[in-house]
């Protein structure tokens, strides 16, 4: 693997070990640089280059040993960070203008300055130098540890909103699958073993469906309706003629995406409130068509409409079931489309009930996870 490799696919921060070497070596090599250009354009001769380098290698090396030091020290505490930091900042600081005064004494004994003098010239550039890099070894490394920290937050953001789809979804009413049994146990002690077999044929079809599909994924409507055909076909051999369900599905919107078994419910609701109740049951409309950028779904009855105090009209008791279903689907869709939906349920002024959904028309898009609403 090469050092340098800065033009990498991913973020430079991406090895934080390589991303070190490349910084260290090119920051000591434009600090040498630097020195360098600036010394010959003062007058200085090519010799004057020999102690820059020596002073580049020293700092380069005390730099190494500051990293391991500052690497251990930059969990601990503060007060122990910055007073152990300041420290060895110190220390290094002195070693290096020691050995940058005894290189240049040796290099020009007859200078007139002596050895204290270019310890002390040597003491301020040094302890600059040193200061510029700790301040960026720390500033780099507390950014390194907020972007770490950032990109935890974030995925355990999006490991929550997957959580909270997956309990959305499996919080789907059970109640037609207790029924369906009921019918098939039924149809079996009566012997008719044809609507038996085509009943739980239906029902392992549609349990096949939801169980080998993800619950935080999307599927285009027109899977979502054959669901749904196939949920209403097993209800159809209980209710037979007294349910009659419709489907008007513009074919332009059925490729649009939406969260798996989002239509369930509001189909289960119609049969419970409309279809149950009613001696000559109900008829129940899915409808699908695009109203400008987004996709407009309508499930509507004929039934009677949901009761005002909230009971159940097959048992007269109160019942919160239909209030969890309607929740659900809202709280399915904020995750799915964020503010970019609408969620109406009305009663009509002739009875039945009403919902309309709209959401946006992505044909090709991925699931996004918008903001949580409860």
């Amino acid at each position: 693997m090469p050092l340098f490799r800065l033009s990498s696919p991913g973020p430079f921060f991406d090895n934080k070990v390589r991303a070190f070497w490349n910084l260290q070596i090119l920051g000591w090599a434009a600090w040498l640089g630097l020195r360098g250009v600036s010394g010959l354009a003062n007058g200085q001769p090519l010799a004057f280059l020999i102690p820059q380098t020596i002073s580049a290698i020293t700092g380069f090396s005390l730099s190494l040993i500051l990293s391991v030091c500052y690497r251990t020290l930059i969990s601990r505490r503060p007060l122990l960070m910055w007073g152990v930091s300041f420290g060895l900042s110190g220390l290094a600081t002195a070693l290096w203008a020691f050995i940058d005064a005894w290189v240049a004494q040796i290099q020009n004994p007859s200078s007139e300055a002596g050895f204290t003098g270019l310890l002390l010239g040597a003491v301020y550039i040094d302890a600059t130098s040193l200061a510029a890099w700790s301040a960026l070894y720390f500033a780099i490394n507390y950014f390194l540890q907020l972007e770490e920290q950032n990109d935890r937050v974030i995925r355990l953001e999006a490991q929550a909103a997957s959580a909270q789809l997956a309990m959305l979804r499996y919080q789907l009413n059970p109640h037609f699958l207790f029924n369906t049994l009921n019918s098939i146990s039924t149809l079996v002690l009566l012997k008719q073993t044809e609507p038996a077999n085509a009943m739980l044929s239906r029902l392992s079809a549609f349990l096949r469906y939801t169980l080998a599909n993800e619950p935080t994924a999307q599927v285009t409507l027109a899977q979502e309706v054959e669901t749904l055909k196939l949920y209403l076909d097993i209800e159809k051999m209980r209710f037979e003629e007294r349910l009659r369900p419709h489907f008007a599905i513009d074919p332009v919107v059925a490729r649009a995406r939406l969260p798996s078994l989002l239509l369930q419910p509001l189909v289960e609701n119609a049969i419970k409130y409309a279809v149950t109740p009613l001696e000559d049951g109900a008829d129940i409309t899915i409808s699908a068509q695009l109203a400008g950028q987004n996709v407009r779904i309508t499930v509507s009855d004929t039934g009677t409409g949901l009761p005002v105090d909230g009971t159940d009209p097959t048992t007269g008791l109160a019942t919160e079931s239909t209030g969890v279903g309607l929740a659900n689907i809202r709280d399915r869709l904020a995750q799915a489309f964020g503010d970019q939906h609408r969620f109406d349920a009305q009663r009509g002024d002739d009875g039945g009930f009403t919902v309309i959904i709209e959401f946006p028309f992505q044909p090709d898009g991925q699931m996004t996870i918008g903001t949580e609403r409860t």
